[in-house]
């Protein structure tokens, strides 16, 4: 009865609210600058200032700003949200320490504050800098730069995302006391425009006449003010969604579909210092430490350089679900382009030539546009043979002249090459334990020559898509034999680089890159939406719900095209007739539902099997449904925002936003039921960035004018078929229909 009395106290409050006038609409909407950088970003403007009097510098772009003291030494003293006003720094750290030889040294820093509570601008002036510090030398400010080149498929793309992403740059120099020989540091930092985004990394160079080993470094070391107050309890019990910064890497590795499952380089850790924090035991996650979980154990020889990897820190302005994951979806359309890059895809069971030829006649038929040689089929890239090449770059090319591009599947981690070959285990000294098991060691013989076979491939077939399964998970290794390492604390740094450095090779060539794991920062286009492999072994009934579930739950931080669904025209692990599409115009309707859950997502799916059609009819609905993505592609590449999450019981659906379009929204909205069904459906559209009256098409050509809530919302009628679906459109009135004007 409580509870029911409260509802029906708050349902009161907010009717005698609105009936005052007074404005009801999310904490998303209430702070935020106008315009909004979600929606217009183009006032945004990244600048490095150096202060008036040669005491700081300041990165900032209207959404972030980051202050860096340089006198007596160089230390970040502010870190603020200029959309909220708050700061989010609280302490002063070392912009970076180093290992070297054994010794630990930071970079920079300033000491003396009193508490780690706050830090109050009257303190600054009276800093001091530490003595054992190396310290700040000098700086320049210039342009953000590309990390590795970038060859664009432009037919994939919707938008023309500019590489770099603009911005500013500023790097600090640090050295030792006096200038004397040894390391000198330079710290690099990025500001970007449009984006409450900034990176940072680092430049390690060996002055000395003697080589120096690097054992390890931390990039980043940030006090954050900390975004709960829990007495008691430890790390785990703080939300990470209420955390103000979110900071990710391209130091990720393989294993998990999302970047904050595997992040072995990004730790929030209690702060040691943090003496006076609410927590009794105090361990509140309140430190940002981005350093490598082992080594790097690399030598630098005298005149060489080390360049670390590279941290970015975003900085959230809401606790709101939907916003925070636009905002990751953002910064991965800047730092990452290239997952832009949608085509449309087909995984061929048979990697023998007539049936290969038969799927890309059938591609170029329907519209798709890239042909893989799928897992089982066949296709071998290890396979150097001349005669072998030469039937593939016949192949390819005859793609190409169809106007698709090919290429196929390869497995590299969760397999076993031999003793001499896979990773060995610390604990044992054989192999065994890896993350799959048993891996080869990238910087083994067998490694080596692997990434030798794959260049050579693409280099003589001409084909221009790998997808990569089990890509490096991480796995460390122990042996001392392998010429690509020198042993177990080297070993993770070094096969990270070798991956890396074959998938940075392939962007720069224009290769696609399907990887079930998190490589979207050095050159992945693609990774699985996250499904569960065997769920496409039930009944094709139950498959349509689940598939809608997965791309409903997958892209709150991923976009669209950052994430590949699963169609198993033929059986996959199981669920024989009950669960398989073929034949495929037996089963047209479930065909049909499929391709429009995908389609009306602008998700790509691997669609597994010999064909993609098998009669007429058939033809038709493959399509159709292909037609009506291209017709709408740019849309559908948009951000998609979660209407009703799939549960069989009514309507599901989502809805595709993009202000910088003409057709700024579109909802597709789906049926599960067996009856036909009507609805008033609340949709929101603030991230159309709609604000009065607009115009709404609908797929039967009929149209209507709608004015939105203050909440940015508009009621919209619909009726949708059972096991069927709907669409409209939602943009301006007065604007251009025509497909030329709309961007087609």
């Amino acid at each position: 009865m409580k509870t029911q009395f409260r509802t029906l106290q708050a349902c009161l409050f907010k009717h005698l609210l609105l009936s005052l006038g007074v404005l009801l609409v999310p904490a998303v909407t209430r702070a935020l600058p106008q315009p909004d950088w979600l929606i217009n970003p183009k006032p945004f403007v990244a600048k490095v200032t150096p202060g008036p009097f040669g005491e700081q510098i300041e990165l900032a772009n209207g959404l972030v700003r980051r202050v860096i003291r340089i006198k007596p030494d160089a230390a970040t003293v502010a870190f603020d949200d200029l959309t909220t006003g708050e700061s989010l720094l609280r302490s002063v750290r070392p912009e970076a320490q180093i290992t070297i030889d054994g010794k630990r040294i930071e970079v920079g820093g300033l000491e003396g504050q009193p508490i780690q509570n706050y830090l109050a601008p009257s303190w600054i002036p009276r800093l001091r800098a530490n003595p054992a510090a190396l310290h700040f030398l000098r700086f320049e400010i210039g342009r953000t730069v590309a990390r590795f080149p970038w060859k664009k498929q432009r037919e994939w793309l919707t938008e023309d995302a500019p590489w770099p992403p603009p911005g500013a740059s500023l790097t600090l120099t640090f050295g030792p006391q006096g200038h004397g020989a040894g390391p000198l540091v330079d710290v690099h930092y990025e500001i970007y425009d449009g984006l409450p985004l900034l990176s940072k990394w680092l430049t390690i160079r060996n002055t000395s006449s003697q080589p120096m080993m690097l054992n390890s470094m931390t990039v980043e070391q940030l006090a954050v003010v900390e975004s709960e107050s829990l007495v008691d309890g430890g790390a785990s019990n703080f939300c990470r969604a209420y955390f103000p910064l979110e900071a990710f890497s391209d130091y990720s590795f393989g294993g998990a579909m999302d970047a904050n499952v595997d992040a072995p380089a990004i730790h929030w850790e209690a702060d040691p210092l943090y003496l006076t924090q609410v927590n009794y035991n105090r361990q509140t996650p309140c430190l940002l430490v981005c350093s490598p979980p082992i080594g790097p154990e690399t030598e630098i020889a005298p005149g060489g350089v080390f360049d670390s990897f590279r941290v970015f820190e975003l900085v959230h302005d809401s606790t709101d679900r939907e916003r925070r994951g636009l905002e990751v979806r953002k910064a991965y359309r800047a730092m990452a382009p290239w997952v832009q890059e949608n085509p449309i895809l087909m995984h061929v069971t048979s990697a023998r030539p007539e049936a290969v030829k038969r799927a890309i006649d059938q591609c170029a038929d329907v519209g798709f546009e890239m042909v893989i040689m799928s897992f089982g089929s066949g296709f071998n890239i290890e396979n150097e043979s001349p005669e072998y090449l030469a039937e593939m770059k016949s192949l390819a090319g005859y793609a190409y002249s169809k106007g698709i591009v090919l290429g196929g599947y390869s497995l590299l981690a969760s397999r076993s090459i031999d003793a001499n070959n896979d990773v060995i285990n610390p604990k044992t000294g054989k192999p065994g334990g890896a993350r799959f098991g048993n891996s080869p060691c990238l910087g083994s013989v067998w490694g080596l020559n692997y990434f030798r076979k794959l260049r050579q491939f693409f280099t003589v077939t001409g084909c221009g898509v790998l997808e990569h399964d089990g890509s490096y998970p991480g796995d460390v290794c122990a042996s001392t034999e392998h010429p690509g390492h020198t042993g177990l604390k080297d070993s993770q740094w070094k096969q990270w680089k070798i991956i890396t450095g074959f998938y940075e090779w392939c962007r720069a060539r224009g290769i696609y890159l399907n990887v079930p794991d998190w490589y979207y920062l050095t050159g992945s286009s693609k990774c699985g939406m996250g499904y569960r492999e065997t769920d496409w072994s039930l009944p094709r009934a139950e498959q349509e719900i689940i598939e809608r579930q997965n791309i409903y739950d997958g892209t709150w931080t991923k976009t669209p095209s950052m994430g590949w669904m699963f169609v198993p025209l033929t059986q996959y692990h199981g669920g024989g007739a009950a669960a398989t599409i073929e034949p495929l115009k037996d089963h047209l309707r479930h065909y049909e539902t499929r391709l429009a859950d995908l389609f009306g997502a602008g998700v790509q799916a691997c669609y597994r099997g010999p064909r993609l059609y098998d009669a007429g009819q058939t033809r038709a609905v493959v399509k159709k449904w292909v037609s009506f993505y291209k017709a709408h592609r740019a849309i559908l590449d948009s951000d998609i925002i979660h209407v009703r999450r799939p549960d069989g019981r009514d309507w599901d659906g989502w809805l595709h936003v993009n202000p910088a379009l003409h057709d700024c929204g579109m909802a597709i909205l789906y049926n599960p039921l067996s009856v036909p069904i009507q609805r008033r459906i609340r949709v929101p559209l603030y991230y159309t960035g709609l604000t009065g009256p607009a115009i709404v098409h609908y797929e039967d050509g009929r149209t209507s004018r709608i004015h939105l809530e203050r909440d940015y919302s508009a009621e919209i009628s619909v009726s949708i078929p059972a096991h069927g679906r709907t669409w409209f459109i939602i943009e301006p009135p007065g604007r251009d229909r025509s497909p030329a004007a709309r961007g087609r």
